[in-house]
């Protein structure tokens, strides 16, 4: 995630000041990592020294002064052709869940791999639970719906490929060992 991109993105509203900008983030990406004030802080210093983000004020509500910052024409424009870029898929398989399979084929007998595979299957499969609990609250917004259906597919792509692995463990542990 660009966290550079998401704060132009949550600007091109109108003008906020850093604490706005991390609990618009917070709830209009529910299923994301929060971000971190120092984080929000940091990259608006980069967005404000590159020219793509202004102050715009400041306020003093019952606390420190807070600077508002607005975007920029240039940071219209920064942002415009990050959301214009098509996000390629990913060339490579980075996920630890695969790393995992593997080193167990490599260190472990097949039992054990299957073993860690069923585990796995188990914790996806109880994450899937949450998540739809989540999404199915009376009180979702559409901002958790969203997030909830983007987590369920990918577990679900988890938990076939889990599914296919799982039938695959004895050939392939043959096949590694040989």
């Amino acid at each position: 995630m660009s966290t550079q991109h998401v704060l132009l993105g949550l600007l091109a509203g109108g003008a906020r000041h850093g604490y706005e900008l991390k609990r618009a983030h917070d709830e209009r990406l529910p299923r994301a990592r929060p971000l971190a004030f120092g984080q929000v802080y940091a990259t608006l210093a980069r967005l404000q020294r590159d020219g793509l983000v202004v102050p715009a004020g400041q306020e003093r509500e019952g606390g420190p002064d807070r600077t508002a910052y607005a975007l920029t024409e240039e940071g219209r424009l920064a942002l415009d052709r990050w959301l214009a870029t098509v996000e390629p898929p990913m060339p490579y398989v980075a996920s630890t869940l695969f790393a995992k399979v593997v080193v167990a084929l490599l260190v472990a007998d097949a039992d054990r791999a299957r073993s860690y595979l069923v585990a796995q299957r188990r914790a996806h499969t109880e994450r899937l639970r949450e998540l739809t609990a989540v999404k199915t609250a009376p009180s979702a917004s559409l901002d958790d719906v969203i997030a909830a259906d983007f987590a369920i597919n990918h577990l679900d792509a988890d938990l076939r490929w889990l599914h296919t692995t799982l039938d695959r463990v004895a050939d392939w542990h043959r096949e590694v060992h040989s």
